[in-house]
């Protein structure tokens, strides 16, 4: 896989300063039962790291320490994890949202029985991969098959109560383009998605999220193989808007990888870019280490691959950031 950072560490991104940490974003580890091309993580069924026990506890005092309202779980598929159910029921008695990255068809895997009714025992907010609504769209991204047993996943979460009306239980969509363009409008497309899930499958979520495909790992490789890499950096720089950096997710979002790292986002963990604090000359930070480190005015790692985030409507884990 050929290797994008050289080609975005040189950069005019303007410089961010963290507001403070409102949401941990932890990934669980980088086996999934997909191979997605566009995964930034690349994940897939043969990667065996996996966060440990020991980890998932710093988290979890990390999490008392600061005073987190969000956990949000990512991977890899984060319920391959064995410790998953773990740490979703250890934080939530203390009172934190927990956020489920899920990429729906590991629900129905063998060992994930009863998976799904534990979620909704603890009110876990579902944020649902599904790239199109059309089935040659996500089979052709995620895997021949994939699009019915997402269908499937979705129709089993509609019937224990996810997105259904006076319900607390929270099913997000999130969209990715299939190809080196940006999303469209996110608020008509949440509409297009809307109506044709429920016309065809009876199938009801609460709002769609489109994201940009970041030019970095499967994605960012498969640009330079086919000498498109530059005209998709020109494409994400010409769209930037300045109104986006406010509200951009590393403002109040740390991310932490599976050995408990710390890192700025989830792109800057899959660069290798860690968190930096400002009159330190540590190379990196373990969770551990910032138990009683003030995180907001703290500057922010960018590079080029920042554009994503800033480009047309915006783009963050929470979806589009301009109506």
């Amino acid at each position: 896989m050929l290797d994008t950072l050289p080609y975005l560490r040189q950069s005019s991104f303007p410089a961010l300063i963290r507001a403070g940490v409102e949401i941990l974003q932890v990934n669980l580890g980088y086996r999934c039962n997909q191979q997605c091309v566009h995964c930034h993580v690349n994940a897939g069924p043969k990667r065996t790291e996996q966060m440990s026990l020991q980890t998932m506890q710093t988290v979890l005092d990390f999490i008392d320490a600061h005073k987190i309202k969000t956990l949000d779980l990512t991977g890899g598929a984060p319920e391959l994890n064995e410790n998953f159910r773990y740490l979703i029921a250890q934080a939530t008695a203390r009172g934190v949202k927990v956020m489920d990255r899920c990429n729906l068809t590991v629900l129905l895997e063998p060992g994930m029985e009863g998976l799904a009714e534990f979620m909704v025992e603890h009110k876990v907010e579902v944020v649902s991969s599904l790239p199109c609504y059309l089935e040659e769209n996500v089979d052709g991204q995620r895997g021949k098959g994939v699009y019915q047993k997402s269908i499937a996943a979705l129709k089993m979460l509609n019937r224990l109560g996810y997105a259904q009306e006076g319900s607390e239980l929270i099913l997000n969509l999130v969209y990715n383009p299939t190809g080196p363009f940006l999303p469209p409008p996110q608020k008509a497309l949440e509409q297009d998605y809307r109506h044709r899930l429920f016309d065809e499958y009876g199938i009801k979520f609460n709002h769609l999220y489109s994201l940009a495909n970041m030019p970095i790992a499967r994605f960012g490789s498969s640009l330079l193989s086919k000498n498109g890499f530059d005209d998709y950096m020109n494409l994400l720089r010409n769209a930037h808007q300045d109104s986006n950096l406010e509200s951009v997710m590393c403002r109040d979002l740390i991310s932490v990888d599976w050995q408990g790292y710390v890192y700025d986002c989830d792109f800057n963990q899959m660069l290798k870019l860690p968190l930096s604090l400002k009159d330190s000359v540590k190379p990196k930070y373990h969770l551990s280490d910032l138990y009683e480190v003030d995180l907001s005015g703290q500057p922010i790692a960018v590079m080029e691959h920042c554009y994503g985030c800033t480009a047309g409507q915006g783009s963050s884990c929470g979806g589009a950031l301009l109506d």
